[in-house]
């Protein structure tokens, strides 16, 4: 047997993930090369993989549609362009979350104060920059630095003591919230200037139409030109290359639909800046999962935690390092929601943010058993918990059935992929 080509990770889990994690995914012989010769090969390789239970993002993105037609035929405003807009504006902050959740759950952690977190991001910026009178980009350094020193208390209590991160995690949910309140005092709310650079970010700006349709090109360009550079330390190895024609059709289809997408909403306003630099995030995030030493090491210790410190992985760093990303994205998402609110107040970060970012990352096919997952799953998990939530309320139903509909979507997800990792384990044992 030989190691499956792949240019080191891919994004359910890296080489290194395979080495020393449950998934380990080794060459079936030798028809898995015969396969990446060109667009037949890639469809029947596709097929075995969703039949040994590697789904990928194929359910969410089905769900994706689905959802979308169902909501389309009972209201045609829902995918109106400028519905989407607005749909995207409010995708941005809960995406930001969503993300950090990502890096936990990886490892099988999990984090229940992240909404606590967002909105005492969101009070600190108000207080620091309206009250205080500091300038805005100390505020916002000091949300930012008040989620990291959160994330490193969870990691010392994970690592010091073995507290379970639920546990420590329910606490934080707790302690955050009590100073959310206390620090925005009696009055419980302070508005931000609506032209403010902040608010305005939230609210208003667009991406220029020539910037967006870049973006919608660049990542066509990327798989092209990545493959081109994998044949070619493949070849210099003499190793088997995959057909060029495989990456050409990917690029193709996905530039076409995203070109598409680009410029359906430039019929309103355009693709909200806000998103984009969500999107940034989400394309420096997942670099840094499956290219770097560090994205490995998530990998592998979510895989099997003893078998990676075996293989000389420091689990206890790699720990604290997905706590202190979670919980900073999580006040960065609370930042982004006081821009997008322009307020920081009492309610910030309750109701239903814990499950929105939580679900959005589970249904976007981050494993709540860690080892599997990918930044992608963030954009899109958040993508349908936005579409749900936006299609509902133009529907006029009851919060209520929202949540009823949210949780089971949810549940809908855990199954999935319950069964597709008991799948993964029976052709493994097989």
């Amino acid at each position: 047997m030989t190691q499956h080509p792949a240019t080191g990770a891919d994004r359910n889990g890296p080489a290194l993930a395979g080495k020393v994690g449950q998934g380990a995914r080794l060459d079936q012989g030798d028809s898995r090369v015969r396969h990446d010769a060109g667009l037949s090969g890639a469809l029947r390789g596709f097929i075995d993989r969703v039949r040994s239970g590697d789904l990928g993002m194929l359910p969410v993105a089905v769900g994706l549609l689905l959802i979308s037609g169902a909501f389309t035929a009972l209201n045609p405003i829902f995918l109106a362009p400028a519905n989407l807009v607005n749909m995207l504006f409010d995708a941005a902050a809960v995406g930001f979350i969503a993300l950090g959740v990502v890096c936990v759950l990886l490892l099988g952690e999990i984090d229940l104060s992240i909404g606590s977190m967002s909105g005492l991001s969101s009070a600190i910026i108000g207080v620091l920059w309206i009250q205080t009178g500091l300038p805005l980009p100390v505020a916002i350094a000091g949300a930012l630095a008040m989620g990291a020193l959160v994330g490193m208390a969870y990691g010392f209590l994970r690592n010091r003591f073995e507290m379970p991160s639920f546990v420590a995690t329910l606490s934080g949910l707790l302690a955050l919230l009590g100073l959310q309140l206390y620090i925005l005092g009696p009055s419980g709310s302070i508005n931000l200037p609506f032209t403010s650079p902040l608010v305005r970010f939230g609210q208003i700006l667009i991406m220029p139409a020539w910037l967006s349709y870049a973006v919608a090109v660049l990542p066509g360009i990327a798989i092209v030109w990545g493959t081109m550079r994998a044949n070619r330390r493949r070849i210099a190895a003499n190793l088997s290359s995959t057909g060029l024609s495989v990456a050409v059709a990917k690029a193709a289809c996905l530039t076409l639909a995203l070109v598409f997408a680009v410029s359906y909403l430039e019929r309103s306003r355009g693709v909200p800046l806000m998103f984009g630099v969500f999107v940034l995030f989400v394309v420096a995030l997942d670099y840094a999962l499956v290219r770097t030493k560090w994205g490995r090491s998530m990998f592998a210790v979510g895989g099997n935690a003893e078998a990676a410190r075996r293989a000389g992985i420091d689990v206890r760093r790699i720990r604290l390092s997905a706590f202190v990303v979670c919980s900073t994205f999580a006040a960065l998402g609370g930042i982004f929601a006081a821009a997008r609110l322009a307020s920081a107040s009492q309610q910030a970060g309750t109701g239903d943010v814990n499950l929105n970012a939580i679900a959005a990352a589970v249904i976007g096919g981050t494993s709540l058993f860690g080892g599997r997952g990918s930044a992608w799953s963030a954009l899109l998990g958040v993508l349908v918990i936005m579409a749900i939530s936006n299609g509902l309320t133009l529907l006029n139903l009851s919060s209520s059935l929202r949540y009823m509909i949210t949780g089971a979507v949810l549940a809908i997800a855990v199954i999935v992929d319950s069964l597709a990792r008991r799948s993964r384990a029976n052709n493994g044992r097989a």
